[in-house]
């Protein structure tokens, strides 16, 4: 994270990495909760598929029987949960990235992008595993509390500490693959986009096409990653809700054909938004809080307190780069030409015109 003739903090220093895993809390919690009513859908699905056989069929059977905030059941796990599984997952990815990329020299990109992504990932499950069992459990069986404050002394009580983590296998085995073919498939579609579709380098795109790229290739390795994920979840909701007390159990109830599709096209609707959405909050978060710590930072500061004509350009620098970030969502969101038009000396303006 450097500016121009200027560092805002040391590449894979602590603070770096704090910055990385903030973004991954803020970044996984805020859309992870945004989608919990398709969630609750999807974990009854899987629960009942014969009552809740459909999307709209059942958000109707869910209203009607439950009432509206039963979409709404089991947020605090979704976004205390994801949130802390995101910052592990993104902050450690950075810090196994930098390792294996020291340890192993000779490999390609996408070994070190498999290794770091699943080494992230196993730690991080096991941070969200105890969220996740209560999620599911008051998602499906709305007698069983309201949130995590009742719900972690309620499971304690009934099955103990091995209750929080019956799931973690199961869901090592929805996250870890996910998370490999997601990171392959987002690598693989960025290159076919570019060099096929668009016909042009990166570097050679308006940052509309790139975070147009970026969408599309996102939602394409969500995509890939919940069909390869789609059993070991199936697996996950049949345990935690007592469908059936191991492994082998809720694959033979389920049957090998409907542990692919069962719950599919909304977890499709699910994930694609969500990995979509992360790395683009994950990125900007990141560039917001690298230019806060620099400007709040006094370790770049003259003796007389004033910042030198180094420091003045790295300020400019970094503004620049997150007005032109700006720029590219607002103009994606709300189809208007965004102008950045950039002082000589920090800050710049943004103008927005029709």
């Amino acid at each position: 994270m450097r500016g121009v003739d200027g560092r805002i903090c040391e590449e894979f220093s602590l603070k770096y990495y704090g910055i990385c895993t903030i973004g991954g809390m803020l970044s996984a919690g805020t859309t992870h909760l945004a989608i919990t009513p398709l969630d609750v859908l999807k974990v009854n699905m899987q629960v009942n598929p014969i009552k809740y056989d459909s999307i709209s069929s059942g958000f109707h059977t869910l209203w009607r029987e439950q009432g509206p905030s039963s979409l709404w059941r089991g947020w605090t796990s979704k976004f205390f949960g994801y949130g802390v599984q995101g910052g592990f997952r993104f902050g450690l990815y950075e810090y196994f990235k930098k390792l294996y990329s020291d340890v192993l020299v000779d490999h390609n990109k996408s070994s070190i992008f498999f290794l770091s992504s699943a080494s992230a990932q196993v730690f991080a499950d096991v941070a969200l595993c105890p969220f996740e069992a209560i999620k599911v459990r008051i998602q499906a069986q709305p007698n069983f509390g309201k949130g995590l404050l009742d719900g972690f002394p309620k499971l304690y009580a009934t099955e103990g500490a091995f209750g929080f983590y019956k799931g973690l296998a199961p869901l090592w085995g929805r996250n870890l693959p996910f998370s490999i073919f997601m990171f392959s498939t987002f690598e693989h579609s960025v290159d076919f986009l570019y060099r096929d579709i668009i016909q042009r380098r990166k570097e050679d795109c308006s940052r509309g096409q790139q975070l147009a790229v970026t969408c599309t290739a996102g939602y394409a390795a969500g995509a890939v990653g919940t069909f390869i994920s789609n059993p070991a979840d199936n697996i996950i909701s049949s345990l935690y809700n007592k469908k059936a007390d191991t492994v082998l159990q809720a694959v033979k109830q389920i049957g090998p054909l409907n542990l692919f599709t069962r719950s599919l096209p909304i977890r499709i609707m699910l994930v694609g938004p969500v990995i979509t959405l992360q790395w683009l909050f994950y990125d900007s978060i990141k560039v917001l809080a690298g230019l806060l710590l620099y400007l709040m930072g006094d370790d770049h500061l003259a003796s007389n307190g004033a910042y030198s004509r180094k420091d003045q350009a790295a300020q400019l620098f970094i503004y620049q780069e997150f007005v032109k970030l700006t720029q590219s969502l607002l103009g994606n969101i709300s189809g208007q030409q965004v102008e950045v038009s950039v002082l000589n000396s920090y800050p710049g303006e943004v103008k927005t015109t029709a």
